[in-house]
């Protein structure tokens, strides 16, 4: 893709993304900042803000687990190398801790597919699966999000015991829905 693409596949992914009902009641929404081809997320993040809405941002620690910080726009980012895999862009400043999550009304996931069922396939390394384990523990429902390409809406993929479905997938075309009422 272009860079002129990748910012209309934004544009378009924020669009579709904030005319969800579970977005637009939400107090707190955990995201994440995109990286590589990873669909874009910066046009999402600060029009969440735009409307009052707080923000909370992943920052990986050593064990893969997710600790928790408040965006406070573009310029709140630290570009973090964590060893020979890929930067992220986590918030610098304060930090809330793995379970600052549980306070979200609503989690945007990565991934790199969901099928019909709403099974998220992620990039292996577990981060994400702690995330919905901590939130099924603590009894926190928030709405799951995937935001992805079109083309990485899928037939299947692999999913193990553990793997909890998601309620709703976002892309640039639209959304689609995996849970009755959701």
């Amino acid at each position: 893709m272009t860079a002129d693409d990748l910012r209309e596949t934004s544009a378009a992914l924020a669009g579709r993304a904030l005319e969800l009902p579970e977005l637009a009641r939400a107090g707190t929404v955990a995201a994440y900042v995109s990286v590589g081809s990873e669909p874009g997320t910066l046009a999402l993040l600060d029009a969440l803000r735009a409307r009052g809405v707080r923000v909370l941002l992943p920052a990986l620690l050593p064990d893969n687990d997710l600790d928790w910080g408040p965006y406070e726009g573009e310029g709140s980012l630290a570009r973090v190398q964590h060893g020979s895999r890929m930067a992220l862009f986590e918030p610098a400043g304060e930090r809330l801790g793995p379970d600052g999550v549980t306070t979200a009304d609503a989690v945007l996931l990565p991934g790199l597919a969901v099928d019909a069922r709403g099974m998220r396939l992620g990039r292996g390394g577990g981060s994400y699966d702690r995330v919905l384990a901590r939130l099924e523990r603590a009894g926190a429902y928030p709405a799951l999000v995937v935001l992805l390409y079109d083309s990485e809406v899928v037939g299947r993929v692999p999913a193990e015991p553990h793997d909890r479905p998601v309620d709703a997938v976002v892309t640039p075309a639209g959304v689609r829905r995996f849970r009755p009422g959701s």
